[in-house]
């Protein structure tokens, strides 16, 4: 598998068919840069009953949520010069749905199940919401990075979690930006906290006095909020 374009192992959106496999011929996208964070989440749903006598009520369990998956991811395409729509419109597809003829009637077929890998985590589901915001243009007006965020929410009981291998070692995961021409270490904090002010926590980890003065190609320790 190649890397990411901090030289790290990439993550990825992948179909899968409706056991949960990866399909071969399905739509794939690599991760450019890998997430800073990711959240998971679950909600389970209570009716509360009141009881006789007391001011604690009683609760009656109605249902389990599904898992839901909460990530935002950064496409860079300003020194590939590769078009950045290309590479977002797989994702937009993988929201799709499609309509055939079957027995000459009109059939709604749903947008397709994917996966998100990350070294061993893997989660099964459907990309219930997702957002494209455009973050930096080249000189001729056309989009070379854009922030994605999606929502996928799991709606079936599969193993989402590889097992570990216990001699591949563990521990973080940094992760690590690479400076492009017309990257500000503001415009980087937005990028990756969505809070451009944070910029000075990125310029103390990487030791940078002249925040004004990052060139091309310097990779960049991001550290957590």
């Amino acid at each position: 598998m190649a890397n990411s374009r901090s030289n790290l192992s990439p993550a990825r959106i992948i179909e899968v068919d409706d056991k949960g496999s990866n399909k071969t011929d399905g739509i794939s996208v690599k991760c450019m840069f890998n997430p800073f964070e990711y959240t998971v989440s679950k909600t389970n749903s209570y009716e509360q009953k009141s009881k006789n006598r007391s001011d604690v009520p009683q609760v009656e369990f109605k249902g389990s949520g599904p898992q839901v998956l909460k990530l935002s991811l950064v496409f860079d395409t300003f020194e590939t010069k590769e078009n950045l729509t290309e590479t977002t419109r797989k994702l937009w597809k993988l929201m799709e749905s499609k309509t055939r003829s079957d027995s000459n009637k009109n059939k709604k077929v749903p947008p397709p199940e994917v996966a998100f890998e990350w070294g061993i985590f893997r989660f099964v589901a459907v990309i219930t919401e997702m957002s494209q915001k455009f973050i930096l243009f080249n000189k001729e007006g056309t989009p070379v990075r854009a922030k994605v965020d999606i929502t996928f929410t799991q709606h079936k009981d599969l193993e989402d979690y590889k097992k570990t291998n216990p001699t591949s070692g563990g521990g973080e995961v940094n992760r690590v930006w690479r400076v492009t021409s017309g990257d500000r270490l503001d415009l980087i904090a937005y990028s990756v906290y969505g809070d451009a002010t944070k910029w000075r926590r990125i310029a103390e980890a990487n030791k940078i006095l002249d925040p004004l003065r990052i060139t091309p190609g310097l990779e960049l320790l991001i550290p957590e909020e």
